[in-house]
This record gives C-alpha cells, structure tokens and sequence, in this order.
C-alpha cells in the first residue's frame, strides 16, 4: 500500500485472508447500506452526513487533517479529476482484446460524471472486481456495475469497520452488513468474497443486463442514495477496459 495513503488512513487492520481492510472514525459509505441481497429499494433521503463526507474527503485527497480531524479543503478547480490510470478509450476502437465502448456503456450515460485519481489499493480491489465478475459469469457489463457501485459505496477502498461513524454495520468494498446476511465481517472484507456476494445477487435480479447502471446497482443495494451510482458510470468502464 502506498505510504501517502496510510498518512490518510493509519488505523489498518488486517482479516485472516491477510487482505487490507481499512478502518479510520470519521470514513463511512457515501451510498448509504446494503442490506440482504433480495432486499426492496428504499426511498430517497437528503444525503451522506458531513463526518462521512469530510472523511472520504480526506481518504480521496481532498482534505487536509488538523488535530486528528478531518478539515475539508477546496479543490484548486472545479474540473473532475482525471488520472492516467484510468482515462480510458473514450472514442475510437478498443485496444485489441479490449470490450468496446458500446459493451460497457450499452444504455449511454445517465448525468453528470465524477471522476477520481486512483492509487495502488484501488487498483488492486477493482482488479479483484473485474476478477470476480469474469469468475461469476458476468462478463464486462457487470464488471462496471460492480466497480461503479464500490466506486460509489467506498471509492474502492476496503473499509473495515468504522466505529462510531460506520453505516450501521456496513463494510468493505461495496458496504456489505453481516447482519443481513453478506457474510461474516472477515469474508465481506475479503474482496474476492464480496464481489462474488454482489455479482451473485445481481443475477437474481431479473433483466440486470438491461436496466441502467443505477436501477442495476440499486436493487442489489437498497441505498439511502440510489442515483449515486450513475455518476461513477464512466470512469467504471474506462478502469474495465483496461483491466479486462
């Protein structure tokens, strides 16, 4: 794990797969919760709470900490963020072996997009994602899905837990709660695991493969927050296509 990242995040704990999960008071999803695979969609609510937003920001370079406390900064722009890891292949044609444009977006962009750097930790986990959705049958569709909603839920960190401000039980890649039957917090904190839990919940949905990401996503889910998703669409398809 990259040094620049554990000054953000120091409290690391490791689960007996000896796979990071990391854990600091103030970090929380910014997707709400997901509860038991089957589960309904929940309603709408206003928002993340200001500790898990400072936190994230802080997680994702956007804040500065102060006294053990995150202090959120301003951007020096307003621009999204693009890293040279994860530009992608907007236009043209894929590189060779490569799923094409129209394969990961088949239903277009739904908004506005975000965009976020990412560094070695997050590589690995959406690797594992991508992993996980060829082992599972999902094939390079589901991979965004997937990478879009832990994009969403965690921005591809693995969160152990959270103390006092962990969403309810939540952990890992995608929020997953022990209590809800994803799985012990040692197996929802391994990445294999939990993107296997959710692809395997995302079958059962029926027609996954034509709904829009967010109406995909959402259903495995349940967030306080289902239209999150979408915005995570496009940088999802361009981490896919080069890792697939």
């Amino acid at each position: 794990m990259k040094v620049d990242f554990t000054r953000w995040l120091p409290a690391i704990a490791k689960d007996s797969y000896r796979k990071t999960a990391l854990s600091m008071v103030g970090v929380a999803a910014l997707g709400g919760l997901a509860l038991a695979p089957t589960a309904a969609a929940a309603p709408v609510t206003s928002g993340p709470h200001e500790g898990a937003v400072a936190a994230i920001d802080l997680a994702t370079g956007n804040a500065t900490a102060t006294t053990g406390e995150a202090t959120t900064t301003a951007r020096q722009d307003d621009q999204p963020v693009e890293s040279g890891l994860t530009t992608g292949s907007a236009t043209g044609k894929p590189p060779a072996g490569k799923p094409s444009r129209d394969q990961l977006i088949p239903h277009g962009i739904e908004g506005a997009q975000s965009r976020i750097p990412l560094d070695d930790a997050q590589l690995d986990n959406a690797r594992a994602i991508v992993d996980a959705a060829k082992k599972t049958g999902v094939g390079d569709r589901g991979a965004v899905i997937g990478v879009a909603t832990s994009l969403q839920e965690s921005k591809l960190y693995n969160l152990g837990h959270l103390g006092a401000y962990n969403d309810h039980d939540s952990q890992g890649l995608f929020q997953q709660r022990p209590s809800s039957g994803w799985g012990t917090p040692e197996q929802i904190t391994d990445p294999e695991y939990s993107a296997t839990a959710f692809f395997s919940a995302l079958k059962n949905v029926g027609g996954w493969q034509d709904l829009p990401l967010t109406a995909a996503a959402q259903t495995v889910q349940v967030s306080a927050f289902p239209y999150a998703y979408a915005q995570w669409e496009e940088q999802a398809a361009d981490i896919v296509q080069q890792l697939w």
